[in-house]
């Protein structure tokens, strides 16, 4: 999308003006407009590490998803993927860093860390938290604090 934004700013179709107020998350969704997140086509396409998926943190992570907005579901995989896009063929056809690479959720073990991502593995480090209220609010602080780029913990 960086591409997309120097060749949008070079042809002057909008005013540099005008388009330098977003960056190129926010340009991206301008331009794309939301996409159609499928939660149970992701759920379909997850690998978990030390933790399974009938694991209740996992359970409570995928009924918060569930019941995001397209916004908040775009958000979120802007958040662990990189890019609010969902690729053609579903998430099957995720990529990584490596080629096609599969949404993972790894167990973080310090349980008052914010849930942190690794966009070039589509990587969710999930902390154990002992509640669904403490998942949804920290999940909500870092997809939407948390969205700028690296150290933010």
């Amino acid at each position: 999308i960086v591409g997309s934004v120097r060749c949008v700013q070079e042809t002057e179709l909008i005013p540099q003006n005008l388009i330098s107020i977003f960056d190129s998350r926010e340009l991206e969704l301008l331009i794309s407009g939301l996409p159609d997140i499928d939660i149970q086509d992701l759920k379909e396409n997850t690998e978990y590490h030390n933790y399974t998926r009938d694991t209740i943190q996992i359970k409570w992570l995928w009924e918060i998803l569930e019941n995001f907005d397209q916004s908040m579901k775009a958000a979120f995989l802007q958040f662990v993927t990189g890019t609010s896009k969902v690729p053609l063929d579903g998430f099957r056809s995720l990529r990584g860093i490596n080629g096609i690479q599969k949404f993972q959720i790894h167990k973080a073990f310090n349980k008052e860390s914010l849930p942190t991502s690794h966009t070039c593995f589509n990587q969710l480090d999930l902390p154990e938290y002992q509640s669904k209220e403490i998942l949804y609010e920290k999940l909500m602080i870092a997809i939407t604090e948390g969205k700028e780029g690296f150290g933010f913990v």
